[in-house]
């Protein structure tokens, strides 16, 4: 048995939560903070055997995969001084997930 913890944007958590359960996974759902997306995340804890972790990664990486496109403005400065600064549009690519699997010693639902 393994745990797996994938971290996901807030934007695909709708996505991934329902593909999950669509292939008959639980998902225990934790707001989360911190560095690794720059952005509001969840992490997602799913417990799985050991031969369907494969197939929950893939579903992730599906859901999350970096394939959308935004536009946004970033700061853009002229030359060298500040009497230049405009904004200059950017495509960015945005998705992808941070997963952790770990072995599970004991597992036990009452």
């Amino acid at each position: 048995m393994k745990l797996v913890y994938a971290i996901v944007r807030n934007d695909n958590e709708d996505d991934v939560v329902s593909q999950l359960t669509r292939h008959h996974y639980s998902i225990t759902r934790l707001s989360t903070t911190g560095g690794f997306l720059k952005k509001g995340n969840t992490t997602l804890m799913i417990g799985a055997e050991d031969d369907k972790v494969a197939e929950v990664i893939s579903i992730i990486k599906q859901e999350c995969g970096q394939h959308q496109k935004i536009t946004v403005n970033m700061p853009y400065i002229s030359g060298t001084t500040m009497v230049n600064y405009s904004t200059m549009p950017m495509t960015v690519e945005v998705g992808g997930a941070i997963i952790f699997v770990v072995d599970v010693e004991h597992y036990e639902k009452i």
